[in-house]
């Protein structure tokens, strides 16, 4: 029985310090004054989420995670970038009249959301039952993908796509 629970407390201390590191990377890539260190603090979010995936028993979806999010995605921002010669750093200041406004908001919606989480799970424990492991292993979520989700899935590659064939187009010199 002790191994069960240590094992329950190693699961919660690794939950923790992904969360931590992916809040700090979150704030980080809204903050960054530089659009590349932006690009980097969201492999380390986009890495975390993997991780929290690893967690809960979906390996493939979390190497899906790395591979899609991490590899293609975030090369396709930095290859934008670099096609489009954007400015490294921002030649204006940031910051506004609506920072405290902001701060306000955010600290009102992280009230509500934490109200509501609270309500509906309370002191609740939340158990991984059979079903919902099986829900992320690699034959569930393939099928799902090319059988219920097929037309998203290639949307999403279109509109990759074009992401790319636009940053060439505005990139190239006439």
């Amino acid at each position: 029985m002790s191994g069960v629970v240590g094992a329950a407390v190693a699961q919660n201390i690794a939950f923790y310090v992904l969360a931590v590191a992916m809040a700090v990377a979150a704030i980080g890539v809204v903050r960054s004054q530089n659009i590349v260190h932006a690009a980097l603090y969201l492999v380390v979010v986009l890495a975390g989420a993997a991780g929290l995936y690893i967690l809960v028993a979906a390996e493939f979806v979390a190497w899906v995670q790395v591979l899609i999010y991490i590899g293609a995605i975030v090369i396709l921002f930095l290859f934008g970038i670099m096609l489009t010669r954007a400015p490294m750093r921002s030649t204006g200041s940031l910051d506004n009249s609506q920072r405290w406004a902001s701060v306000v908001v955010s600290l009102f919606m992280f009230g509500v959301i934490t109200a509501l989480l609270v309500d509906a799970y309370g002191g609740k424990e939340i158990k991984l039952n059979d079903r919902l492991v099986a829900l992320g292993n690699t034959n569930t979520v393939g099928s799902s993908i090319f059988r219920d989700y097929l037309v998203p899935f290639e949307v999403v590659s279109m509109l990759l796509l074009a992401a790319l064939v636009g940053a060439v187009v505005i990139a190239r010199r006439d």
